[in-house]
């Protein structure tokens, strides 16, 4: 199987990762289960490598994936405005892993394990 399902129909998964895609762009560090984090890493290293491209069309096509939250609330800086002015330059020499992901343990309430992805 070339993906994880994540015990969700494929409208509930797209929509779990676009969240959690926006979220890492704005906290840059999120808490989320393994199999989760491993799933989300390879839509926010495509994500960074379209703001490492710049042009209008990466802009477009990161927008049609990026969901429409408030980074920060002083600058009214929004997660795409984020993702190609200061995310994505901080990465302008490195080609790919521009994640880390590190184990927590196991969750309280049914055992999962879980991680915590950041960006590096």
């Amino acid at each position: 199987m070339p993906y994880r399902k994540l015990g969700r129909t494929s409208s509930q998964r797209k929509a779990l990762l676009r969240d959690l895609t926006t979220d890492l762009i704005i906290s840059e560090r999120i808490e989320t289960t393994e199999a989760r984090a491993k799933e989300l890493r390879s839509t926010v290293e495509k994500m960074i490598t379209l703001g490492k491209r710049g042009d209008i069309h990466a802009r477009r096509q990161a927008a049609s994936y990026i969901r429409k939250e408030v980074a920060n609330a002083e600058t009214g800086q929004d997660a795409l405005q984020k993702l190609f002015a200061d995310v994505a330059p901080r990465y302008a020499e490195r080609q790919g892993g521009y994640t880390r992901i590190m184990k927590l343990g196991p969750r309280r309430g049914d055992g999962a394990p879980m991680v915590v992805i950041e960006l590096v």
